[in-house]
């Protein structure tokens, strides 16, 4: 069954600014490998970008209106069998932290048992500071909107001598990990993210894993390390010569592989982004310690507009057919790793206003 099999129908265009095309995305597959989890995010939602953020230098613009004008609403992932809903954006001048907060309970309105992974340290921190409260209270009212877990984007590199110019507007290395505890500490759960191979060495990649199992074995928060290899192609910071090519494919195999000894049981689920590394490079990975693959996004395009040629939307038998040979059974999973009935669509309510 192919979950995503009406969207050819759809008119999947995204918002673009400066040429720069917002992505959509959504729900969560998973293999089974000898026993361990081996999970794949497929594209049977999407994710609400909006604000402005930077990613690789790159400006994205907001998504402030109704999401049926240019894309898949919540209401039609969940339809398709969607059970995971995406926002993440930037910081907008003119909102304060109750803006998120109504996006949330927006989009639990029009479908109540959809998990809605959103908001990353950035925006949580902002969000709060803004209306003057303090970040656990703030992360509890997102909570009570409807939030369900965290990504862990906007983490980088965790090491301040890089932040400085990779990403200097955004949170330093303590922030990111405080968003993060405070979450934990209060129910929910967030991944770990690095994006690697731009102006950072090795050592910096070992700080950033270590200081994220230090905050494991503290809250036992996390429930997956994303690697996220830089794509330089069309990226500002490399087009100014100040970054590399991106990692080589020997450091994206290496860095995986080190994550699964790092983390062992503590973080049992090594996610490897395909629509970065591509379905070759994944094969390996598989091998390597990696059991969790990233979405089969719908029209993905903030990879793309980086310069890396994924991120088309992939299937289910897509999926089936790289796991196989390698011994490996798909089964549908949940954000927080349960595993679900593959044919599970969740009540919807109405349209909302997302």
């Amino acid at each position: 069954m192919l979950l995503q099999a009406n969207f050819k129908s759809k008119r999947l265009t995204a918002l673009v600014y400066a040429n720069v095309p917002l992505a959509v995305s959504g729900g969560l597959f998973a293999l089974l490998v000898r026993g361990l989890p081996l999970s794949i995010s497929a594209a049977v939602g999407f994710i609400a970008l909006f604000g402005i953020a930077v990613m690789n230098g790159v400006v994205l613009v907001s998504c402030i209106r109704d999401l049926h004008a240019d894309g898949m609403s919540s209401e039609e992932a969940a339809r398709a069998g969607a059970t995971e809903v995406c926002l993440q954006g930037g910081i907008h001048p003119n909102f304060d932290g109750n803006y998120y907060i109504e996006v949330a309970k927006a989009v639990r309105e029009a479908v109540p048992d959809i998990h809605i992974h959103g908001f990353t340290a950035l925006e949580v921190l902002e969000g709060a500071r803004r209306l003057d409260e303090p970040l656990d209270s703030y992360l509890k009212r997102l909570m009570e909107a409807g939030l369900a877990s965290l990504p862990g984007t906007a983490a980088e590199i965790l090491d301040d001598e890089i932040r400085k110019d990779l990403c200097p507007d955004k949170i330093n290395t303590e922030e990111w990990l405080e968003v993060h505890r405070t979450a934990h500490k209060i129910g929910l759960r967030s991944n770990v993210t690095m994006m690697f191979g731009s102006i950072e060495h090795p050592k910096h990649w070992v700080k950033h894993l270590l200081l994220c199992r230090d905050l494991q074995k503290e809250t036992g928060g996390f429930t997956e390390f994303v690697g996220l290899p830089f794509v330089h192609m069309a990226s500002p910071i490399y087009l100014q010569k100040k970054s590399r090519r991106g990692p080589t494919f020997r450091e994206t195999l290496l860095l995986h592989a080190v994550a699964r000894i790092a983390y062992n049981k503590l973080i049992p689920n090594i996610q490897a982004s395909w629509v970065k590394i591509g379905f070759d490079g994944v094969r390996q990975l598989l091998k390597a310690g990696v059991n969790d693959l990233g979405g089969t996004l719908i029209d993905e395009n903030i990879s793309r507009a980086a310069g890396a040629q994924h991120g088309q939307m992939v299937t289910k038998s897509d999926f089936e057919d790289l796991v196989s040979p390698l011994g490996r059974k798909l089964v549908q999973r949940n954000t927080l790793y349960g595993t679900l009935e593959s044919n599970r669509q969740l009540e919807v309510k109405g349209k909302g206003r997302l």
